[in-house]
């Protein structure tokens, strides 16, 4: 998709979610010209005072490449635990909350990331990636016979929700649960998915869904203390690093960041995968001619073309300079790594869609650092697993309208997506 420049760069509004609703292209030719001619831009916070939060001064919209690298690299210059994923300045238990590890900083983050990581044992790795390839044949199996419908409920988000569901050891009668409220959650600015008009119902709206997913994994934590299964929950909740163990705090907050960031990223890259696929037809030819030499390059260029998260917050903790700018302690900065995805520097023809691209050193994971996505490879799985699986058995799977956008600055989500055989 070429962009489209139809905004002058002082008429670029990033704070206002009209700019989020305006078509894909201008969007696109939105960044362009920021990263052409205000590479680093301030910008207003959103205001949302009627929610009782007092907007900010201001931040710095970082839009280049080079840029998020190098603020990405230095997470004691620029810090998470202010918050990463709000523009705003939220109380720290909300931070925590819906962010968990997200928005924390060592040592606090290497404490947890390790207690997590080590509950990942090479034999639940083995045995996760064995359900991932027979989730996606039984989804695949079912559109086959069903032959056109939604892709996103139908497929896109069936496989992550079955798969982290299946990980934690959570009931099926649960999945419709947890599929509303990660909706809500990452979905706040969409009528779709909570009513607008009244901020403080929208917040009322947020937490409330943040607390039905916390209550969930509390009672399952507590069961698996006592009768502990072969699944994560009870690995998570009965791991013991250096002493260390998960409170119940940090078992359900590390829950909500895994079924809102590993279910809604994942789903939404696999959304843009068919969409994308439909649109290119000579990469999808290249690709199911031979899936075994061309499947990984596809996985990586749908991550940087899609980039699901579009942005995270960081936050200088000390006065200093990014590309010339004085950047005093405590300004905001959002890394714009959808932006960073498409810029020409880095990535020739970047609004080219070329799954043989090669180098191809994306940030639609995150940038390098303590924060990198921990959940990359898996997501690389399911997309790759699941991609294969479609075009092996529906080889005609297509995209059959538009896609129906997220209206949201955070993520890059498609909500629904025709499809026929």
């Amino acid at each position: 998709m070429q962009p489209i420049q139809s905004l002058a760069v002082d008429d670029i509004h990033l704070s206002e979610l009209d700019f989020w609703s305006l078509p894909l292209n201008e969007r696109e030719g939105a960044f362009l010209t920021l990263r052409n001619d205000r590479p680093l831009g301030l910008f207003p916070e959103p205001d949302t005072r009627p929610a009782g939060i007092e907007p900010g001064p201001g931040y710095w919209a970082v839009t280049r490449f080079q840029d998020i690298l190098d603020i990405s690299r230095q997470p004691e210059v620029f810090c998470s635990g202010k918050g990463a994923t709000s523009v705003a300045d939220m109380p720290e238990f909300m931070n925590d909350f819906f962010g968990s590890m997200i928005n924390m900083d060592d040592p606090r983050h290497a404490r947890l990331r390790k207690i997590v990581a080590g509950a990942f044992t090479p034999r639940m790795l083995k045995k996760v990636e064995d359900d991932v390839a027979k989730a996606a044949l039984q989804i695949v199996e079912e559109v086959a016979e069903k032959g056109s419908g939604d892709f996103v409920t139908d497929v896109a988000a069936r496989l992550p929700l079955k798969v982290i569901c299946d990980m934690m050891g959570i009931a099926e009668a649960d999945y419709d649960t947890i599929f509303s409220r990660s909706n809500i959650i990452l979905g706040t600015a969409d009528a779709e998915y909570v009513a607008q008009g009244d901020p403080m119902k929208i917040i009322e709206a947020l937490l409330t869904a943040g607390g039905d997913l916390h209550q969930l994994v509390a009672g399952l934590g507590e069961s698996r203390r006592n009768n502990p299964t072969d699944d994560l929950t009870s690995a998570l909740v009965n791991a013991n690093v250096d002493g260390e163990q998960l409170t119940d705090q940090e078992l359900g907050s590390f829950f909500i960041l895994l079924v809102v960031a590993g279910n809604e990223t994942t789903r939404n890259a696999l959304a843009h995968a068919l969409n994308l696929l439909t649109s290119s037809e000579d990469q999808r030819a290249l690709l199911t001619s031979d899936f075994d030499s061309y499947g990984a390059g596809a996985v990586e260029e749908i991550v940087r073309v899609a980039s699901p998260v579009v942005w995270m917050r960081r936050t200088a903790t000390r006065d200093t300079t990014l590309r010339g700018q004085d950047i005093a302690e405590g300004d905001k900065m959002l890394l714009y790594y959808w932006s960073a995805n498409r810029d020409a520097d880095v990535f020739s023809d970047p609004f080219r869609f070329d799954i043989q691209r090669s180098p191809n050193p994306h940030v639609g994971f995150g940038g390098p650092g303590p924060h990198f996505c921990l959940g990359a490879h898996l997501a690389r799985r399911e997309i790759g697993v699941m991609m294969r699986e479609l075009f092996r058995r529906v080889p005609n799977i297509h995209a059959s309208g538009e896609p129906d956008r997220l209206r949201s600055s955070f993520i890059n989500g498609i909500k629904h997506l025709p499809y026929s055989l």
